[in-house]
């Protein structure tokens, strides 16, 4: 059984006055902005809003200076993160590279690769998208197909990879495939930093239920990776991306999908709040506190160089339950018709939240894949 615990969420000198500044700023560049697009906040694509945040230094946060970070604490970044999804910001551009790709690069990179990367993250101006999924493995990782084999100068790779968030927009991948034999499902991979304008790199949209078009399909078909693109170990790979999930499952933003709603919710209710709504509501909040608390301390604990990646399953598992009850008691409450292309603020994120909802317990992990994670974890299986 592994170690289960989740302690103490890290401390640090008093964030208000951060927190105060973010605010500041949020309220200022969202001045207008309707909830409508807040509610897509993290799946909402804006370089140039990405861009601003680099230049405060809202970006690698915890990073050394040497490659371009500021060395300020995990909560420091917390405090920022939970503020800008709070609010809706649209932060998808930088997201994937400041979430895990250069925390990924910063713990196993070459030097070449940090110093190459991690200042051009850390300055909103380098997104990365992830090459794990594919059409026959999914959540299934160790059935990844996709193939890179030794040639001279490097790697050829072939195969493909699917539901690459902004893969249209991002600069690079980092891609999780197989190096070595078909049966060793662990063993036989590894992770390369790959240039997607690179030549046999075909990247195909793919529309979802709400219309938007931020995933992927990305082929490779005879592409050609330096040897410098290995990223950590040959045949590590398994073990570099079971870390870097740790990173992909805890945050914030997967209890957080749906909080405009409940803000839009709450505001629509307002003075006409009944006992059976403020119970509903309240139930929801308390969830929410429980739910920062366990993602806060799974920060520390990335931030102390472990890898809790049972205690970031259960805070994925759990959240996305809470972000798919919101949008089921909003349609319990309001008396409405959803939809996203409504004028009316609580019906468009409702609308929205309807529709991405089934997705929430999909994507980072299907719940049966997460819940297997944690059974063994805690030596029930």
């Amino acid at each position: 059984m592994q170690d289960f615990s989740f302690p103490a969420p890290p401390t640090a000198p008093d964030t208000a006055e951060l927190r105060a500044e973010v605010r500041a700023f949020l309220a200022a560049e969202l001045a207008g902005y309707p909830a409508a697009k807040r509610i897509r906040s993290w799946s909402g694509f804006d370089a140039d809003f990405s861009r601003k945040l680099g230049q405060r230094g809202w970006i690698g946060m915890t990073w050394p200076k040497q490659y371009g970070g500021h060395e300020r604490s995990a909560l420091e970044r917390y405090v920022v993160l939970e503020e800008l999804l709070a609010a809706g910001a649209p932060v998808a551009a930088h997201w994937i590279a400041d979430r895990q790709s250069g925390p990924l690069l910063l713990k196993v990179g070459t030097e070449e690769q940090k110093r190459t990367i991690l200042p051009r993250i850390a300055a909103g101006e380098f997104f990365f998208c992830i090459g794990m999924s594919e059409p026959d493995s999914g959540s299934d990782l160790a059935a990844v197909r996709t193939r890179a084999v030794p040639v001279e100068g490097g790697w050829r790779v072939n195969g493909t990879k699917l539901w690459t968030t902004y893969a249209h927009h991002a600069h690079a991948m980092i891609l999780y495939c197989r190096t070595g034999a078909a049966n060793d499902r662990h063993g036989g991979t590894s992770q390369f930093l790959v240039d997607l304008t690179l030549p046999g790199i075909t990247i195909r949209p793919i529309a979802d239920l709400s219309g938007a078009r931020h995933f992927n399909e990305v082929v490779f078909e005879d592409v050609i990776l330096p040897h410098s693109a290995l990223i950590g170990q040959e045949g590590d790979g398994w073990n570099q991306v079971m870390s870097e999930l740790a990173y992909e499952r805890s945050g914030p933003e997967r209890f957080l999908s749906t909080f405009v709603l409940f803000v839009e919710l709450v505001r629509a209710l307002g003075s006409q709040m009944t006992p059976d709504a403020a119970g509903a509501l309240g139930r929801l909040g308390v969830q929410l506190v429980v739910l920062r608390r366990l993602s806060r301390s799974v920060a520390g604990m990335l931030q102390d160089g472990r890898n809790p990646a049972l205690q970031a399953s259960v805070v994925k598992d759990l959240g996305a339950l809470v972000e798919q009850e919101i949008p089921e008691i909003a349609r319990q409450l309001m008396a409405m018709e959803p939809d996203l292309r409504s004028h009316d603020a609580l019906s468009a994120v409702l609308g929205y939240s309807i529709l991405n909802a089934p997705a929430f317990s999909l994507r980072g992990g299907t719940r049966e894949i997460l819940r297997g994670i944690i059974a063994r974890g805690l030596g029930l299986r």
